[in-house]
């Protein structure tokens, strides 16, 4: 080879190289490739090609029948806003998100109205092009248009738990006739997941109408059932769209079999079980394990048409218990919820109303991976705590633990010990038995229950007895859904009863649990009006965690704050859902490891003479 030859051969490969690294930088910053689903971390475990949900029979049966029967009622067909009760089944049945999300794996997405998902390295926008079979139940196309509409108008006029994810957007963008492109003005990982959850409402049907009022207006969606008829507060039947678009989908594959659900409402929890057994609905999920053992001894289950049904999952526990609202200044001082928590005779209680069976929930993520560890602090959850220990509560790097009973009704070491934290704090029972402050104000409770709560009521009354020995008046106040939805949005309250629960990927949401921006903005999930700073920093570190173990280790942290925080009572959980159904009803022997949750009935079971 000539002198000349090799010369112009290595400025070719030069160019060449220069040429290939500015692809790849392009790649990295506008480019990435389009794929057909996203992970939380790594990898989709669905590849491009799948046939179907692992959790979900393809070739099940279509046709039948689902009833439900809920304790309740509902004023409102508008499930995006604060205002009225509208039914969370108008949520999964009617209206459907760009991703759809498999209950099989911690947090993963797959192409639901988006035909594929681009993002970049950093995560730092996303970019979802639009299946062109999309179609609303009136026929119409589902738009880019109704794309960025819907995200601008959940955002600012919708419920306040999608204002956290719109206040990270930076701009929204249509780049292609079916496809728009969202930049964000933060580094969060977890984002491009959570926009390709927000469900997607057509524009034109709320033309002339205002988004943010109570209606009872039918919705138009793009998923698999329309609402076809419907009594405000008494019942909803929803029927499967025949021309719903996807059908065909592999992530549908198997699901949304039933030609009709109908969801029938009651004025009491004891009414819709007496219902049940009457035949008048076809599915019952029972939470006490004494009544699953004592109660489910009626003629349908002795004959075999109705069936018990045991449902493991792994999900964290959440929290569920009394949560205490600290706006109210007798409860600002943590001392005062320790004693509270002390006089709650957790085992007693269990013993009494569970026969002793399930298990305390000690952390807001029992049952996983994600709860908190015993003893001190350590390793990486002690690093991100250790910048805040002047702000933390005592248990937080120590280690927090529940007080435990010895079993007995009277409970006197515990209460001992809540008298002695409530003196600390300056309360002290006057000569008629009456605890009171240094002003003289009693110590009063209101403790808000919803109607038809009979649990969470039998808990109370036994509570009100510990109380009475520390000189602690408790009134229980039940009231209706309506009601009570009006005063826990508006935080009307010094205690209600509480539950959340908890993924396996933790995310977003927890600042509407948590965040400071709850405390006095109406309808959030912070109930217990939480306002502390290295709790949102320990969310902020989940959110930016490119690795798991750094995942892990910030939710571990958090974990503690809250607990350590004495903001709930907490009871028991399980592990193990219980439903009793018709014998017709059946569900797949591969379950989720969510278990009985969102995505699994109605969704992928069905009906078989």
């Amino acid at each position: 080879m000539s002198q000349t030859m090799r010369v112009f051969w290595l400025r070719f490969v030069l160019v060449l190289g220069m040429v290939l690294m500015l692809l790849v930088g392009l790649m990295d910053n506008g480019h990435a490739q389009p794929a057909h689903g996203i992970a939380m971390y790594g990898q989709p475990a669905l590849e491009p090609g799948y046939t179907h949900l692992s959790y979900a029979k393809p070739d099940a049966a279509k046709g039948g029948r689902m009833e439900y029967g809920f304790a309740g009622s509902f004023d409102s067909l508008n499930p995006w806003i604060v205002k009225g009760r509208a039914p969370w089944a108008i949520r999964s049945l009617v209206y459907e998100p760009l991703m759809g999300r498999n209950w099989d794996e911690p947090f993963s997405l797959y192409g639901l109205l988006a035909k594929t998902i681009e993002t970049g390295d950093e995560r730092d926008w996303v970019e979802f092009t639009l299946r062109e079979e999309a179609r609303f139940s009136n026929g119409n196309p589902v738009t880019v248009e109704d794309v960025i509409w819907s995200f601008e108008i959940l955002g600012t006029k919708g419920h306040p738990r999608y204002r956290t994810a719109w206040n990270k957007i930076e701009s929204i963008t249509q780049t292609g006739e079916r496809s728009v492109r969202i930049d964000f003005n933060v580094i969060d990982r977890e984002i491009p997941l959570i926009v390709g959850l927000r469900p997607i409402l057509p524009k034109s049907e709320w033309e002339g109408r205002e988004f943010d009022e109570s209606s009872l207006e039918l919705p138009v969606g793009s998923g698999p059932y329309v609402l076809s008829e419907f009594e405000a507060g008494r019942f909803l039947r929803f029927t499967r769209n025949l021309d719903y678009w996807g059908k065909d989908l592999a992530f549908n594959k198997g699901r949304h079999n039933f030609d009709e659900i109908v969801y029938e409402y009651y004025g009491d929890g004891g009414v819709v079980f007496e219902a049940f057994k009457a035949g008048e609905f076809s599915s019952f999920r029972e939470y006490n394990s004494e009544k699953w053992n004592t109660l489910y001894n009626f003629p349908a289950v002795q004959d075999g048409d109705i069936v018990k049904s045991e449902i493991p999952n792994q999900r964290p526990s959440g929290i569920r218990g009394f949560v205490f609202n600290t706006r109210q200044d007798k409860f600002k001082d943590w001392r005062v919820r320790d004693a509270l928590i002390h006089a709650f005779n957790f085992e007693f209680i269990n013993q009494t109303l569970e026969g002793g069976k399930p298990p305390r929930i000690t952390s807001y993520f029992s049952n996983s991976v994600l709860g908190m560890q015993p003893g001190p602090a350590t390793g990486k959850v002690k690093a991100l705590l250790e910048p805040f220990k002047d702000q933390l509560l005592p248990g937080v790097m120590e280690g927090y633990e529940l007080p435990v009973s010895d079993g007995n009704e009277q409970n006197r070491r515990n209460i001992r010990k809540a008298s002695q934290l409530l003196t600390e704090v300056g309360w002290r029972v006057d000569d008629k038995g009456i605890l009171r402050s240094s002003e003289g104000v009693a110590f009063e409770i209101d403790l808000l229950l919803v109607q038809g709560a009979s649990e969470s009521l039998a808990i109370a009354s036994i509570y009100e007895q510990a109380l009475q020995r520390l000189g602690i008046k408790l009134v229980i106040t039940v009231i209706d859904s309506a009601q009570y939805r009006e005063r826990t949005n508006t935080y009307d309250f010094d205690m209600a009863f509480y539950a959340r629960g908890m993924s396996l990927s933790p995310g977003n949401e927890q600042y509407l649990y948590w965040g400071k921006d709850g405390i006095n903005t109406p309808g959030s999930r912070n109930w217990m009006g939480m306002d502390n700073p290295p709790a949102e920093e320990m969310i902020a570190s989940m959110l930016r965690a490119r690795e798991k173990e750094d995942f892990v280790a910030a939710v571990r942290a958090l974990d503690r704050i809250l607990v350590a925080g004495r903001y709930v009572i907490p009871i028991w959980f399980t592990d193990v859902s219980r439903i009793a159904h018709k014998k017709e009803l059946k569900y797949p022997d591969i379950l989720p490891i969510y278990g009985d949750w969102i995505g699994f009935q109605p969704d992928v079971w069905w009906y078989e003479e």
